[in-house]
């Protein structure tokens, strides 16, 4: 896991967001579409928001420490526990900031969070071919490739393959206490 000095921070995504977060995604489509589609109005955010009431879903910003910019953001999905103690996650870059290695930062942050907050031991990233920023982002942070998973996701108007990357937590690893001891 790539450990790096971090210009950024995690922050809990809540409703008071909102404003900030639509205006970054309108401004922001042309580097996610067609690959993820986010809230972009406040109705969409809205809705989008109650994921992350049972606790089985994480959303954060990422943002920049100088200025507070959002530099984008990034969601730790369907936490299971029990014997698999993992999650997929979600990221997307804002356009004002990419480019500029927060992404990098932001996701290893999210990384040294869920290992060791969340006691995670498996990350999975899932990702579209074509999305080679994407793809050397999860590379740059040690993730590895196990294949491709087909017609994985619903996006754009249809189930799509996606290459499947996944990262486990550093030794030595804390479980947490729903994995069962046999």
């Amino acid at each position: 896991m790539l450990k790096m000095p971090s210009r950024v921070e995690l922050c809990p995504l809540t409703l008071a967001d909102q404003d900030e977060f639509c205006t970054l995604v309108q401004a922001s489509s042309e580097l996610y579409l067609p690959w993820m589609q986010l809230p972009a109005t406040a109705e969409e955010f809205q809705t989008w928001m109650r994921r992350f009431d049972d606790g089985t879903n994480r959303g954060f910003l990422i943002r920049v420490r100088e200025t507070g910019a959002a530099a984008g953001m990034v969601n730790i999905n369907s936490i299971i526990r029990g014997r698999y103690q993992g999650a997929s996650l979600g990221y997307a870059a804002f356009a004002p900031s990419a480019g500029h290695g927060y992404m990098t930062e932001g996701l290893a942050a999210t990384l040294q969070y869920a290992f060791t907050d969340l006691r995670l031991h498996r990350l999975e990233a899932n990702i579209r071919s074509a999305n080679k920023a994407s793809l050397a982002l999860v590379q740059r942070l040690g993730f590895r490739y196990e294949g491709v998973s087909p017609a994985y996701l619903y996006v754009n108007g249809g189930w799509r393959d996606h290459e499947r990357w996944s990262i486990t937590a550093p030794n030595p690893w804390t479980p947490d206490p729903t994995l069962p001891e046999v």
